[in-house]
């Protein structure tokens, strides 16, 4: 078996797509509600290349199995030290420690960017694995937003991490 972590590519896009709309249709751990198309997704790859911006893909066997993003946090330039941390794994690939491994390599990355001071992941406050794999890697609870968003019909909390690098 041959695994490797690597930059994203634009021919990744397809299953790149595939991976989060099926977080869109069958999970809560994002909460968009609609899938997104494949225009919304190359503007999305568009935004992750270069400078401190970054989308990693864990291939497994020549098959896409997961990816991780450091992505603008915010719009307004106070936030720009700031970036939100995103990993989305295919449902046949969790269980697996990819996320971990995904994890270790972004922030990695993030540690060496002068210009990132703290990495903010949004969670679903139900997404244990998700909330427990944060945790391992020293990411701090600052808080949990209260039934900040309604999906499958019922609201949800959404809850903040961070660490500072």
């Amino acid at each position: 078996m041959s695994n490797l972590i690597r930059k994203a590519q634009l021919a990744d896009l397809p299953r790149l797509k595939d991976i989060y709309n099926d977080s869109v249709l069958h999970s809560t751990a994002t909460f968009d509600l609609s899938p997104r198309d494949d225009a919304d997704r190359l503007a999305w790859f568009q935004a992750h290349q270069g400078g401190k911006y970054l989308l990693l893909v864990y291939e497994a066997d020549g098959v896409i199995a997961g990816y991780a993003s450091l992505s603008r946090y915010r719009e307004r330039p106070a936030f720009d030290g700031a970036v939100e941390l995103s990993i989305y794994l295919h449902p046949d690939f969790r269980g697996q420690h990819i996320g971990s491994q995904l994890m270790q390599k972004i922030l990695a990355f993030a540690e060496q960017q002068p210009d990132i001071d703290t990495v903010i992941s949004l969670i679903t406050s139900e997404n244990a694995v998700s909330i427990h794999l944060h945790e391992t890697f020293g990411f701090s609870l600052c808080g949990v937003i209260r039934k900040c968003g309604k999906k499958f019909g019922r609201y949800l909390d959404l809850s903040v991490y961070q660490i500072l690098l």
